[in-house]
């Protein structure tokens, strides 16, 4: 009886081990993935400055042909959202402007990745001794980890991202890896960051997986 009960003890906790994690989050947030299909999800078109240009027949043409290769290379499986390395990025449908944001992450080696805030990039995801978590493409305010905190590689990580203006605070694992730091306007290094935008599941043509997707707007 004792060898019965032991061994569905260990069957039930290799089951929950595979399960998805519960989400990250704190109260007042909102699932931005539902674990089933790519609703609230769409295709990377241009960036915001070329965006902007656009007329809306454009736009919408555009839009068509990247939801079109979203559709091809994005998939989820088992509650998870998962990237084969081929198309574009992955862009939510609402913008943002100040918010905390929750993700699961996992990547394969040589993996390398980010989450762009606000259409713009971008919170580093890689394997990379420096770490992720690092503002990547800040010229004048830092652009590196405070600590590596990364899980190994083939593991799940968690990201909490609290953006308030233009400042970002990262907390990677529950480790503070970006302090209250500036992020800068990639597009158009003259003007600070725009106020409100997308938020970006990037990809650099690696396989890559997401899950327990939130955001609390503040």
């Amino acid at each position: 009886m004792h060898r019965v009960l032991f061994c569905f003890a260990l069957l039930l906790s290799v089951l929950v081990g595979c399960a998805p994690h519960a989400s990250h989050t704190s109260a007042g947030a909102r699932a931005l993935f539902n674990g089933e299909n790519l609703d609230g999800w769409k295709g990377l078109v241009g960036n915001p400055i070329s965006r902007a240009k656009m007329t809306p027949a454009e736009l919408d043409a555009a839009q068509a042909a990247a939801d079109e290769r979203m559709h091809a290379h994005w998939s989820v499986v088992d509650g998870v959202l998962v990237y084969d390395g081929k198309g574009d990025s992955l862009v939510t449908i609402e913008d943002f402007g100040d918010f905390e944001f929750w993700v699961d992450w996992k990547i394969k080696p040589d993996g390398d990745s980010g989450i762009y805030l606000r259409g713009s990039p971008q919170v580093q995801i890689w394997d990379n001794p420096i770490g992720s978590g690092g503002l990547y493409n800040n010229q004048n305010n830092p652009s590196q980890p405070l600590v590596h905190a990364d899980n190994p590689v083939g593991e799940w990580n968690t990201f909490r991202i609290r953006m308030v203006g233009d400042r970002v605070t990262i907390w990677l694992n529950d480790h503070l890896v970006t302090d209250d730091v500036v992020l800068e306007n990639y597009w158009d290094r003259s003007q600070p960051i725009f106020s409100r935008g997308p938020i970006e599941l990037q990809n650099h043509g690696n396989t890559l997986y997401f899950r327990n997707i939130s955001v609390r707007e503040l």
